[in-house]
């Protein structure tokens, strides 16, 4: 077992051969060891250098309307007002505390998404 910390994508992407390599090893071996560690290694240089954000409320609520074939009616039922929801859609209304509760209900979106600032 010869690692090291990843500090290049060189050495990023060495890694990522290696852990192809010993992919299948069992547990408790020293290359299932080597896995776990190199699993550790290889997810916080991608969690640094290649961070992944929430998405945008609006954008998120767009998204999982069109996933499941909803209209902005739709959205009218979840929240309320047809009014409101082509407000909220245009980003003139903010979101209340109701709303995102039960857009998180209904649309399954996580409320992290959801109560960001927009």
């Amino acid at each position: 077992m010869n690692i090291k910390l990843i500090k290049t994508e060189s050495d990023y992407n060495q890694a990522l051969e290696r852990l192809e390599t010993i992919f299948d090893a069992k547990k408790e071996t020293p290359e299932g060891d080597e896995l776990e560690l190199l699993g550790m290694l290889i997810e916080q240089y991608e969690n640094e250098h290649f961070p992944i954000t929430l998405p945008d409320p609006i954008e998120a609520i767009k998204f999982r309307m069109d996933q499941m074939g909803y209209n902005q009616n739709d959205l009218a039922r979840i929240i309320g007002f047809k009014s409101r929801a082509s407000e909220i859609l245009n980003r003139k209304r903010k979101l209340s505390l109701e709303m995102i509760r039960q857009i998180h209900e209904k649309l399954n979106i996580p409320t992290d998404v959801l109560i960001q600032t927009y």
